[in-house]
């Protein structure tokens, strides 16, 4: 089984400055990330019988978003955002990374996968998320909760490291002025040995949890999801056997007696269930190519179409406000290579990180724009 790149082409590279204020103006401009709809994301783990551990998940947004699939090299130089403005902590990344930003020029990761394995997913957590509190005299330790993401990756190898350096920085809630919008954040960390962790930020205080079943959805915390699945004790990967009531035997109408009740909406207790039953349950896969695939079938099941989840009213334009699956990824954690799809084009494609120029000196870009193409059979 061979999963090509083919579709994914690197744009001419883009120098982008590490200073934030320029990045703020193509965040702005586009006006994507930072839009108030709640995307319904979803992220599962799988193993494979090789070793090797893929991380998949959905995202979903309520507008067009402008991703790009982005290398972020070695070498490159950040600079962190407070409430106060671009004068937040320095770093320079240790490990390059590759994923998918989130709209226009924006050079941070919302989710992808460095050289060394390690998985980043940035999710929505309204309702739920509260911030640190910042002193200015802490901003050269500051990191805005949208950057949190980049800082893992090009710092740390492993989800142990990621736990012990997650205590050095502080992120407080920022705000983009002109959108008058923080946006609310939780994460999932994954690395090439199995091992995941939620990362929240609840009450002003940061919460490190060890994901041992390796999903992660939305609101409400990741404590309280966890509690939840004691609802659903009774679910079995095997039909239940048939039952006598009063002298008559009753059989299951077909497949899946085991999990029959399981819940089917798109809140995100309802998805964290599914992820769980359906990553827990499918039979392992033999290499990371063929986990890869089988986290894009159970991500199917997350998969909404444009208009199924929406708003009751519609904007100040208009138009309806319906979350839809805008792109479905999926990360190698081993071969450390990271594959993707879009609403318009179910084509995986994928970029292999360790075949790019690690140590290049600006960001290199692909586009993840292009048609579906359907092949025609005829003669």
């Amino acid at each position: 089984m061979k999963i090509t790149g083919i579709g994914v082409k690197a744009s001419a590279p883009r120098k982008f400055p590490s200073a934030s204020g320029a990045i703020f103006l193509a965040i702005l401009a586009c006006s994507l990330f930072f839009a108030k709809p709640a995307p319904a994301c979803t992220s599962i783990r799988l193993r494979a019988s090789d070793g090797s551990v893929v991380y998949a998940r959905t995202m979903e947004f309520a507008i067009v978003m402008d991703s790009a699939v982005m290398m972020v090299p070695r070498g490159y130089a950040r600079t962190g955002t407070t409430p106060e403005g671009e004068n937040g902590l320095k770093w320079t990344s240790k490990y390059a990374s590759v994923g998918v930003n989130n709209g226009g020029d924006m050079p941070f990761l919302v989710d992808g996968v460095n050289e060394k394995g390690l998985a980043i997913g940035l999710l929505y957590f309204p309702g739920t998320v509260g911030y640190m509190k910042y002193h200015a005299a802490e901003a050269s330790k500051t990191v805005a909760p949208w950057e949190v993401g980049s800082w893992i990756l090009e710092n740390f190898a492993t989800v142990e490291e990621v736990k012990q350096g997650m205590g050095s920085i502080t992120v407080p809630a920022v705000v983009v002025k002109q959108m008058d919008f923080v946006p609310p954040l939780h994460y999932v960390v994954n690395d090439a040995s199995g091992k995941s962790i939620a990362i929240e930020y609840v009450e002003g205080k940061l919460h490190v949890h060890d994901d041992p079943l390796g999903v992660m959805t939305n609101s409400p915390s990741f404590d309280w999801q966890m509690t939840n699945l004691r609802n659903y004790v009774n679910f079995s990967i095997v039909n239940v056997p048939p039952v006598k009531v009063g002298g008559i035997t009753l059989t299951g109408f077909g497949q899946g007696t085991g999990m029959l009740g399981m819940p089917g909406d798109f809140t995100p207790p309802s998805r964290f269930v599914r992820a769980v039953a359906f990553s827990a349950s499918a039979l392992p896969a033999k290499t990371g190519e063929e986990a890869v695939l089988e986290g894009f079938h159970i991500m199917n099941n997350f998969d909404i179409p444009n208009g199924v989840s929406r708003q009751g009213k519609k904007d100040e334009h208009g138009n309806i406000v319906a979350d839809y699956t805008v792109w479905t990824s999926a990360a190698d954690l081993k071969a450390k290579r990271y594959y993707f799809r879009t609403y318009e084009n179910s084509q995986i494609r994928s970029v292999d990180l360790m075949k790019m120029p690690l140590d290049a000196k600006t960001i290199t870009t692909f586009s993840m724009t292009a048609p579906e193409v359907i092949k025609s059979l005829n003669p």
